[in-house]
């Protein structure tokens, strides 16, 4: 497969429901998007929901059935491969005219594309001839954005059997998903997030569709989401020594993103970018190297160059200038955009309600919160159903979930198989031995509201699309989590396909009146709280290691923000001194609130 490189942003995996259409939405107008793999029941609905709506036959694939999970992932991944290719079809077939989408789709190209270029040719054409021997050229050119999917490998539980027994691991959450991918007619990427499971990775040398060919092709790529250089050195290597090789490194901030996050140690964005810029080639030839040895061992011809392999960035980015610039200081192939695309109904799948509350956000609105099972900190937006729902079974003394799903169970302090700490089981268990430890009240209370702020995220995350699409019994009760970042406090209302595309390009504003920091800043400060709530945490217990931590986590903001002095220049051109002398503040500002916190060292 080649890679789309007509738009140069991609719409990413956006909790489970969020994105789960967001091919059949945009893919038709070359714009690629991540849908997630880890809820299989969700899957199943959308199939049923997308059958009846093209009038498709729709044959149920029951949890009865062997291997069900991998079965209804490929079941719905063919049929969005099928309609999508549908879909486009209809789109060459239409007269580039006002309001049809295949005039939408060359609208909405970037102007620096050829096949733009080509576009505005054509409207200027003298002759219909000529006009109309354009128009067929730009026809044939058309391309669907990429159907890719996500696992986060973390979601990996193991699955049993109706008499209670483990099922193979082949069975688990993440290889069945997987497995279903591979067996999949789509043509795309696979995006691996939070980091490695060498389980995972290893089961991948089963499916040839991941190797290349003799002449460097795949029938479908690998995609490792990471925080830092270190973690795609890592598992580039990892994969490489199997065979796998990695055409994309997609770089995320670690705090400035929705759902999960996933902190660096003050390694900050822009530092990060610099590494992979200086070390991008160096990195290629040695997972080349590493990948052909692995191939050779297989007995599979070698190709006689390296295939190619992208760099993407991602995290709360907000305007033309920072996407352009990503582009070409850093020399990054694209950018990635999730957060303003849930104000954008034509390409993520957002209720009503919640789409109401998402488009009046302000900051205040939006949080690092604790409610995730699995303990990681998580970007929430407060007053959602999901949160409303677990305050009320909290005051009805009914605390937790019944726990359906089983996606994120984790725990096993008081049973065998895996429970999640969002739920009723798990919680009562957790709530009486916090009762029998003899803490003071004030401690009691602090410790209870650890355990009672969890939700249930496998059903918060996915009953959006139930609601918006009528899914299901009693879809009007579901509760609601959503998880947009911090760059959601800079749109309020919501917008067009078009108009948040021409955003992204710089022939739009999206932005409302709030004003905003330039994404480096942006997220330094939220490095600079979170390094301040980790302190408060820890120091009346402080160790040696934990002290070592923090320094080190000082020290790295304190290196960032001196190489965000050093970049101004290349961020801000002359004319823009106003916004270099307010960056330069900023930054000053920022190394105060440092040097006022700083941790005094612990020697080792």
């Amino acid at each position: 497969m080649a890679f789309n490189t007509l738009h140069s942003f991609h719409i990413p995996v956006m909790g489970l429901a969020f994105s789960i259409d967001s091919p059949l939405k945009v893919a038709r107008y070359g714009i690629s998007s991540v849908l997630s793999l880890a809820d299989d029941k969700l899957l199943e609905e959308m199939r049923q929901y997308y059958t009846a709506l093209y009038q498709r036959p729709y044959v149920p694939i029951s949890e009865k059935q062997e291997d069900y999970r991998a079965q209804r992932v490929t079941a719905y991944l063919n049929l969005v491969d099928e309609l999508v290719q549908e879909q486009l079809e209809r789109v060459r077939q239409e007269e580039f005219a006002p309001g049809t989408q295949l005039t939408k789709y060359f609208e909405m190209l970037p102007e620096k594309l050829p096949l733009r270029k080509l576009y505005e040719q054509m409207l200027k054409a003298d002759s219909q001839p000529y006009r109309e021997f354009l128009q067929e050229k730009l026809r044939a050119a058309i391309q669907p954005g990429a159907i890719d999917v996500n696992i986060m490998t973390k979601l990996d539980k193991t699955n049993y059997s109706a008499d209670g027994s483990p099922l193979p691991a082949e069975y688990s959450d993440a290889l069945a998903a997987l497995r279903g991918f591979a067996n999949s007619t789509v043509r795309s990427s696979i995006v691996f997030s939070a980091g490695m499971n060498p389980r995972l990775f290893s089961y991948m040398e089963q499916f040839p569709c991941f190797l290349p060919n003799a002449q460097g092709e795949f029938e479908k790529t690998v995609i490792i989401k990471v925080s830092d250089y270190r973690s795609a050195a890592v598992q580039g290597k990892i994969l490489a020594k199997k065979g796998i090789w990695v055409s994309e490194f997609r770089v995320e901030s670690g705090l400035n993103c929705g759902g999960h996050a996933f902190a660096t140690d003050g390694l900050l964005l822009g530092p990060i970018l610099e590494e992979f810029k200086t070390n991008r080639d160096a990195l290629k030839a040695e997972l080349w190297v590493l990948c052909q040895q692995a191939l050779t061992a297989k007995g599979l011809e070698i190709p006689a160059a390296a295939p190619g392999q992208r760099l993407t960035v991602q995290g709360g980015i907000g305007t033309a200038q920072e996407h352009t610039f990503f582009l070409e200081h850093y020399g990054f192939d694209a950018t990635g955009w999730g957060t303003p695309f849930l104000l954008v109904p034509e390409a993520t799948t957002v209720d009503a309600e919640t789409l109401t509350k998402l488009s009046s956000a302000t900051a205040k609105d939006l949080y690092l919160s604790p409610i995730s099972p699995l303990g990681v900190p998580f970007n929430a937006l407060r007053g959602t159903t999901s949160e409303q729902l677990t305050h009320a079974r909290i005051d009805k003394g009914k605390p937790g979930s019944p726990c359906v799903k089983k996606h994120l169970v984790s725990n096993t302090e008081f049973t065998d198989e895996a429970l999640c700490t969002a739920s009723r089981k798990f919680q009562r268990r957790k709530l009486e031995q916090l009762h029998q430890q003899g803490l003071s009240e004030a401690a009691l209370h602090a410790e209870e509201a650890k355990i009672l702020a969890k939700e249930c995220l496998c059903e918060g995350l996915a009953n959006t699309a139930s609601l918006l699409y009528n899914m299901g019994k009693k879809a009007l009760s579901r509760p609601v989590a959503i998880c947009p970042g911090p760059n959601l406090a800079f749109f309020s209302g919501i917008f067009k396909l078009q108009e948040m595309v021409d955003h992204i390009y710089g022939r739009f504003n999206a932005l409302n009146q709030t004003y905003r920091p330039h994404v480096f800043i942006n997220e330094l400060k939220l490095y600079i709280d979170y390094w301040k709530n980790k302190k408060a945490e820890q120091l009346d217990t402080l160790t040696d290691k934990q002290a070592k931590y923090l320094n080190t986590f000082w020290q790295n903001l304190q290196s960032g923000i001196s190489y965000y002095k050093e970049l101004l220049p290349m961020l801000f051109s002359k004319d823009e001194l106003e916004k270099r002398y307010i960056m330069l503040e900023e930054l000053l500002e920022a190394e105060d609130q440092l040097l006022e916190a700083a941790l005094v060292r612990v020697q080792a």
